[in-house]
């Protein structure tokens, strides 16, 4: 028995456009707007620390949701195992540069780790929500779906 079709799946190349990278700049970009709102937020629960320490969470959310697409983008160029690669071992190196993002300033006097950590999850977890409503689950449209004209 021959491991040839396994092989040449492994290394073909995915056929398409790479749709991650559209939504994670979508996700950004409503990031961006639901920010201040946020940031407003913890800096009237925990005060100027948890003002500043909200947005330095949500950069770092940001910028792992950029990372993120960018890694998926560059592995689909290459074949079906770089994406796959990309796609795992990138999960574990954004999961370390988070930790070593929070790690680092943990000691400041200006950060607010109650804060960070709240604004870490509901970030992450109110953009995947939010940007449910503008992803459309089909084949005929991959990644967003098309704007309507009403």
């Amino acid at each position: 028995m021959t491991d040839e079709p396994v092989q040449s799946m492994l290394t073909a190349k995915p056929v398409g456009e790479a749709t991650e990278v559209e939504i994670s700049i979508d996700m950004i970009k409503r990031g961006l707007i639901a920010a201040p709102a946020l940031i407003a937020v913890c800096g009237v629960i925990w005060g100027a620390n948890g003002a500043w320490s909200s947005a330095y969470a949500i950069a770092i959310v940001l910028v792992n949701f950029a990372l993120s697409a960018a890694i998926i983008a560059v592995g689909s160029r290459i074949s079906y195992a770089a994406l796959l690669g990309g796609v795992l071992f990138g999960y574990l190196f954004r999961l370390a540069l988070i930790f070593l993002a929070v790690w680092v300033v943990k000691d400041t006097s200006w950060i607010s780790m109650p804060a960070v950590g709240v604004s870490i999850i509901v970030t992450h977890f109110g953009l995947l929500v939010w940007e449910l409503k503008y992803v459309a689950i089909s084949l005929a449209y991959p990644g967003l779906k098309p704007q309507s004209n009403k």
